[in-house]
């Protein structure tokens, strides 16, 4: 077995040989396209925009093209308001500085439209997907996402997933009508599978998407693992997505004092985040400019793979709620998920089901002359209730019904 100097020895010398510039023969290339005018063909077209619905109010104008009218839509949704009060990683640190899903998603849209620049794509379209990736995730983040499809598949044999949901929020609880393109960078973005090429779908309209979306609820991973976007856009989001936490957690993980500055194999510490910032972006221009697909060299790939495996071992399964506060956490899901059930079932209007979910829904939906279907299927109801509160909304309503519920409580300041 290796020693953990030689470890840290081989993983520098691959970081090494990451370039963290770029070459000064791809400038010189982009100066002179960008010189004549050049245009990515490969680029996602704001005329080539395809939405469900056909309204005068979505048309593009010279100062709102159309992608842009998806970021709007988007950021005026209650779901990205929600955003801020729902965890990244760490949920009951007393630290306001730690990252909550809030900045994550400010922090991909920044770095996709950095890599989409130089590339020469649509940076309205990769901020839209940027910001609206994860507005399908639950409270407690990925440990709460699992503790959210281990009651429903158990229910329904159904799977939830927070990208699958996210498309869900905008298409469907919001009625926003958004892009084809903006949903299916949602629906794929899938930080969660590392590629060192992507290359894209070809997918091409509505029916065979809201196919590809249904394949994800009835056949989970197995559909999931096979997803790719259809555009170059959703591919830098979603490479985007592992280099905005793989470095942020590492810093938030030594901010929240649960690690040291030397417990990662890099060397780096906190400063890796840095680090990775840089090599990726310069990496991933370097071997995707002009090119119909986007990729990265193998020792990018090699490293982003070792990175995320080490912040998996070290962060999420031991320092992270997973390690914290599992059981409690998923008996807490169970019982307020069975909870709302019953309301649901006995149409319990003053219940806070009907009050603080159902009714705002059917009011959002209204200015859109459509309503929330939420007695077809009651299981998906209550999904859609428990994945939209932030951290402390269950948190409070979990104690409420339950007081022999335990969380801890945020304490900022010890005698």
């Amino acid at each position: 077995m290796a020693s953990c100097e030689s470890t840290t020895d081989l993983v520098r010398a691959r970081m090494d040989r990451i370039q963290g510039s770029l070459s000064n023969e791809l400038i010189e290339r982009i100066i002179e396209d960008r010189a004549r005018g050049w245009v990515n063909p490969y680029r996602a077209d704001d005329r080539d925009v395809i939405r469900r619905e056909r309204r005068s109010g979505d048309e593009a104008s010279i100062w709102r093209p159309a992608y842009v009218r998806d970021v709007e839509k988007i950021i005026h949704t209650p779901a990205y308001n929600r955003y801020a009060g729902k965890t990244q990683v760490f949920s009951f640190r007393s630290n306001d500085d730690l990252s909550r899903r809030g900045l994550h998603v400010q922090l991909v849209a920044r770095i996709a439209r950095d890599i989409g620049f130089a590339l020469g794509l649509n940076c309205d379209l990769i901020e839209a997907i940027g910001l609206g990736h994860d507005l399908g995730h639950t409270p407690f983040g990925h440990a709460g996402e699992r503790c959210l499809n281990d009651v429903y598949h158990a229910r329904t044999g159904r799977w939830f997933f927070h990208n699958v949901h996210s498309v869900r929020v905008l298409d469907t609880l919001y009625g926003r009508n958004l892009s084809l393109q903006t949903l299916d960078g949602a629906l794929t973005h899938n930080g969660e599978y590392e590629q060192q090429v992507f290359e894209l779908s070809g997918l091409s309209g509505f029916d065979e998407f809201d196919m590809v979306r249904e394949r994800c609820y009835t056949e989970g991973n197995l559909a999931i693992g096979h997803l790719r976007p259809m555009t170059l856009e959703g591919c830098v989001v979603r490479i985007s997505d592992i280099i905005a936490y793989v470095g942020r957690d590492r810093q938030d993980a030594i901010a929240a004092g649960l690690l040291h500055e030397d417990a990662f194999e890099d060397g780096l510490g906190g400063g890796y985040n840095s680090w990775i910032l840089t090599h990726a972006s310069a990496d991933i221009i370097e071997h995707s400019y002009g090119k119909d697909r986007i990729e990265m060299s193998e020792d990018l790939f090699a490293e982003i793979r070792r990175a995320k495996a080490e912040n998996y071992a070290k962060i999420y399964r031991s320092s992270g709620i997973e390690g914290e506060r599992a059981e409690e956490l998923a008996r807490a899901f169970e019982l307020v998920y069975d909870r709302c059930l019953s309301d649901l079932a006995k149409e319990d209007e003053s219940s806070y089901l009907f009050r603080h979910h159902i009714a705002r829904i059917e009011q959002a939906l209204s200015y859109y002359g459509r309503h929330y279907n939420w007695k077809d299927d009651p299981d998906q109801t209550v999904v859609d209730y428990i994945a939209s509160m932030t951290d402390g909304y269950f948190t409070e309503l979990a104690t409420r019904y339950f007081p022999e519920i335990r969380f801890p409580q945020r304490t900022y300041i010890n005698e």
